[in-house]
C-alpha cells in the first residue's frame, strides 16, 4: 500500500516551559510497522495520546486513516485502536463480556457482537479462559486480551505503546507475531517501545526521539550504519598466518593472544569479497570469520542522551 497511515507535520507540545515536541513531521504507510524509540520522558506516549485525540497539541497537523485529528477526531476515534503500556481489561468482567462491552460501544448489535467476540478469543488462544475474569490470567494472556479488545472494532491503524512491557520471552514472541499478522492484513501500527531488539524485530522503519526532536528516522538497518563500531573478526591458525595477515591489511587492530586480528569494515558482502581477495592476494587463509556490526542499542546511545532526560 502507498497511502499515508499516518502522516504528521510540525507537531508541538509543551507542559508549561517544558517543550515535549518541538516540530515533528512524520509520514507512516498505510499497512506498516513503524517503532518510535526514545528515553523514557522523550514524549514518545505523549505522541501517541496526540495522533489517537486523547491530548491536544499546541501546533502542527497531522492525520491519522486520512483523518484530521482536530477537526475529524470522531472519524479518528472510529478509525484506531490503542494499547496502553498497561492493560486496560476490567478484572471483574470476564474475558467475554470484556469483549462483550467492547462490542457494545462500537455499536456492534448483539449477534455481530457475539460473533466477534468469539473469534477474537478462538484468535487469541483465550477460548478455554472465556469465563474467567482476567485476574486469573498471566502478564501474557492479559496483554492479548487487551489486543482483542482493540481489534473489536477493526480499526485501520493501531497505536501500540510499549505493548510487550512486563511479558516473559514467549508471551512478547507471541505478541509480535499477532502485529506481523495485522500488518500483513493492511493495518498500519504505530509501536513505541523500550526493547530494542523489538523494533529491530518488527519494524520497517524506525524513528529515534529525544528532547522533543526526532534525531534519526530509517529501516534499521540504515540507522544501525549510522554507528562506527562495525568490523570483521578475522581468526588464525598460528602467529606465523596472523603476520601475514597484518600485512596484508595494515587498518586491522591484532590481538595476538587469540591469534586474531579486527577490521574496520560494514560487513556488506562487497566489503567481504574485498577483504578475502586481499587476503588470497597475500596467500593467507583465515581460519574463522565472524561480522560485527552494531545493534539499535547501539544507536540509541550514540544518538539519545540518555542521561539528561528524566526517568
Amino acid at each position: 500500500m502507498t497511502d499515508s497511515g499516518i502522516t504528521v507535520s510540525g507537531l508541538r507540545k509543551s507542559y508549561r516551559d517544558k517543550i515535549v515536541l518541538d516540530g515533528i513531521d512524520l509520514d507512516v504507510p498505510a499497512g506498516a510497522i513503524f517503532a518510535l524509540l526514545g528515553p523514557n520522558g522523550a514524549g514518545k506516549t505523549t505522541m501517541v495520546h496526540i495522533l489517537a485525540t486523547l491530548v491536544p497539541a499546541d501546533g502542527g497537523t497531522a492525520t491519522v486513516a486520512g483523518h484530521d485529528i482536530t477537526a475529524q477526531a470522531a472519524a479518528v476515534r472510529a478509525a484506531i485502536g490503542v494499547t496502553g503500556q498497561f492493560s486496560a481489561v476490567d478484572n471483574l468482567l470476564t474475558a467475554e463480556e470484556n469483549l462483550l462491552l467492547m462490542a457494545d460501544l462500537h455499536h456492534l448489535g448483539r449477534r455481530t457482537g457475539r460473533r466477534v467476540a468469539a473469534e477474537l478469543l478462538e484468535r487469541f488462544d483465550l477460548t478455554d479462559a472465556a469465563r474467567r475474569t482476567p485476574a486469573t490470567y498471566s502478564g501474557g494472556m492479559k496483554r492479548r486480551l487487551d489486543l482483542a479488545m482493540t481489534l473489536v472494532g477493526a480499526p485501520r491503524v493501531i497505536f501500540l505503546d510499549e505493548p510487550t512491557t512486563g511479558l516473559d520471552p514467549r508471551s512478547r514472541r507471541a505478541v509480535w507475531q499477532t502485529v506481523r499478522e495485522l500488518a500483513a492484513g493492511g493495518v498500519t501500527i504505530f509501536l513505541t517501545t523500550q526493547y530494542l531488539d523489538e523494533a529491530d524485530e518488527l519494524a520497517g522503519r524506525v524513528a529515534v526521539l529525544d528532547h522533543g526532536h526526532i534525531v534519526a528516522e530509517g529501516t534499521p538497518a540504515e540507522l544501525k550504519r549510522r554507528v562506527p563500531g562495525a568490523h570483521v573478526r578475522l581468526g588464525f591458525a598460528g602467529a606465523e598466518a596472523l603476520a601475514a595477515a597484518r600485512s596484508a591489511l595494515p587498518a586491522a587492530t591484532p590481538d595476538e593472544e587469540n591469534l586474531a586480528l579486527r577490521v574496520p569494515g560494514d560487513g556488506t558482502v562487497a566489503d567481504l569479497r574485498h577483504l578475502l581477495d586481499r587476503l588470497e592476494t597475500a596467500g593467507v587463509e583465515p581460519e574463522t570469520l565472524s561480522v560485527h556490526t552494531p545493534d539499535l542499542d547501539d544507536v540509541f546511545f550514540a544518538l539519545t542522551h540518555v542521561a539528561e532526560v528524566a526517568a
